[in-house]
């Protein structure tokens, strides 16, 4: 009688990983079990008689569709945070990528007596797309979070984390996530953030033609606290887009046409 087919699962492929980058000693659980079953593991025996284990040829061709389809996500992932980008310079706001900030959220912990008290909990932050308003008036810079998804798995687990949306809007006065279209639906998305779709070129090619709001994002006044400044300070921002008429500032000669070379 032939065994079931297993299901590959992200627990097989991240153990998969683990047997194919150690010395192969066996865990002996449910998961290896499957793996053998499924013939992507198979076990072998020294000359003294100790098991090991070892990723056989079909295994490693899971190895390589899984790194196949991460970097496809990852590609299609930095080309929507750069068209997302790209929108917030048109907009006339200053935007950075891959900023690391500390976020406060607020807790609460017993204390003497049972009584509750507030806390403050510090977390890290990093969002797909930061961007402020090109003022020079503090309380006009209205900064923006944009949380980019083209995996439906990367949205659920988002989602199952509610603290790292809380330091998101811990960090500005409107947050919003970007879905690629067919990976999730207004309605799985809380309220406290506004939801834009985004819609593929082509299936073979990163790349995204337009971006549509399907929530607007609810907005607050925030007023960007000093480290967070700081944060900035020390940060380079995106380059100017070159696409944008606003993206470079030429000659005030009337002899100027067109951007310095």
């Amino acid at each position: 009688m032939n065994p079931t087919p297993t299901a590959l699962t992200v627990v097989h492929r991240r153990r998969l990983r683990e047997v194919w980058r150690s010395a192969g000693w066996p865990c002996q659980d449910l998961v290896e079990v499957e793996l053998l079953a499924a013939g992507w593991l198979e076990r072998l025996r020294d000359a003294q008689g100790r098991e090991t284990l070892r990723v056989t040829d079909a295994g490693i061709q899971v190895l390589a569709a899984t790194l196949d389809r991460n970097r496809a996500a990852r590609d299609a992932h930095e080309a929507l945070v750069a068209r997302v980008a790209v929108e917030m310079q048109r907009a006339g706001r200053v935007v950075w990528r891959g900023l690391s900030l500390r976020a406060p959220i607020a807790g609460e912990v017993q204390g003497p007596g049972g009584a509750v008290q507030p806390v403050t909990r510090w977390a890290m932050a990093m969002p797909d797309v930061y961007s402020i308003r090109h003022t020079t008036v503090e309380d006009y810079v209205e900064p923006i979070v944009h949380e980019v998804k083209v995996r439906r798995a990367d949205l659920l687990a988002d989602l199952k984390r509610p603290a790292k949306g809380e330091a998101y809007r811990a960090l500005c006065g409107e947050c919003w996530y970007v879905l690629q279209a067919g990976i999730g639906r207004p309605e799985e998305i809380p309220e406290v953030y506004g939801v834009m779709q985004a819609h593929p070129t082509a299936a073979d090619a990163p790349g995204f033609s337009t971006l549509e709001v399907l929530r607007p994002a609810p907005r607050r006044a925030f007023r960007l606290p000093f480290p967070v400044w700081m944060a900035l300070a020390r940060a380079r921002p995106e380059p100017p887009d070159e696409d944008s008429p606003q993206g470079w500032l030429g000659p005030v000669d009337e002899g100027a046409a067109g951007p310095p070379g």
